[in-house]
């Protein structure tokens, strides 16, 4: 049994927003795991769902590149947003992005392809950046889209210049519908995407795990209202439908319209366009997601250098 430390009771706050005794507590009776402990939180009713991405702490930028029926999408960090805007970083994640887009969606293959005009490896004109620009620099990570007949279409939100951004997001279309109407459909699919940040294609792409998760914790939930198993087995499916209409793509509602579910609109499309439409998958990657940057004291930092 993990002990119940103070960082841990934090950790627990800071996921669900629960009081600190009743995050002791839960982490008690949870023997000290974190996950199990949310799920107890949920269960009382003292904590929201608990939020996948994690906190967004890091700094750089995030590059998307897609034409015809293939895109790529690149996040490369840096320490701070100010490097986000020198033309020697966006220049490095715009040829990255561009090379990504014709590779195979693996980021060690991505650090060992040649970078242009250099002689060295992506990786290698990294390091050779992060000693001009003066920052640690990271290429964290890369996926890639294709579809055989389509289009891949791309969104980024908050660009600071053409492809480049804070979040990323692509969209595979695959049709044989004409190129301009996927195209106008998939953008407006992918600005859905970078809105509502669904976590799965359709109900058929949720991990079995992840379902049994949800259904065990709306259990709790319904369980505390006293009602008959029957009653609780209804609540459960309707409650779960929420969670479906959230996290699922095809589920949700069209930020576009605000009434439409996105299966709804992918299927008028295919119907005015004469011929089947079908997400064939999306990527939507936010800058700095899931990871976490120490606390800093800035008073303290300007202090310690004018003292040196």
């Amino acid at each position: 049994m993990a002990e119940v430390t103070a960082a841990l009771v934090k950790e627990l706050r800071d996921k669900t927003g629960a009081g600190m005794m009743d995050c002791k507590r839960a982490l008690g009776d949870c023997g000290g795991d974190i996950e199990s402990a949310v799920d107890w939180l949920r269960k009382k009713g003292l904590a929201a769902a608990a939020k996948k991405a994690g906190r967004v702490a890091a700094e750089g930028l995030v590059g998307v590149a897609a034409s015809g029926v293939s895109g790529a999408v690149v996040e490369v960090n840096s320490e701070t947003d100010f490097v986000a805007r020198n033309e020697l970083f966006q220049a490095l994640v715009r040829t990255i992005t561009g090379l990504a887009a014709a590779g195979d969606g693996n980021i060690e293959t991505l650090a060992a392809t040649p970078y242009p005009g250099t002689g060295r490896t992506v990786a290698e004109e990294v390091s050779e950046l992060v000693g001009r620009i003066g920052e640690n620099l990271v290429l964290r990570r890369v996926a890639r889209l294709a579809v055989g007949h389509g289009v891949v279409a791309s969104y980024v939100h908050n660009a600071l210049a053409p492809g480049l951004g804070k979040i990323g997001v692509l969209v595979a279309l695959e049709s044989t519908a004409a190129a301009d109407v996927l195209s106008g459909l998939g953008r407006q699919l992918a600005m859905h995407v970078a809105a509502a940040n669904p976590l799965y294609l359709d109900r058929a792409s949720v991990p079995a795990a992840a379902l049994d998760r949800e259904r065990e914790v709306l259990r709790g939930q319904a369980e505390t209202t006293g009602k008959s198993a029957d009653i609780v087995n209804r609540m459960i499916e309707g409650r779960l439908r929420k969670f479906y209409e959230e996290a699922v793509l095809l589920d949700q509602v069209y930020v576009i319209d605000g009434e439409s579910r996105v299966g709804k609109v992918v299927e008028d499309a295919a119907k005015a366009a004469g011929t089947a439409i079908r997400i064939a998958g999306f990527v939507r990657f936010a800058l700095g997601e899931g990871i976490e940057r120490p606390q800093s004291d800035f008073a303290a930092e300007v202090d310690a250098q004018l003292k040196s």
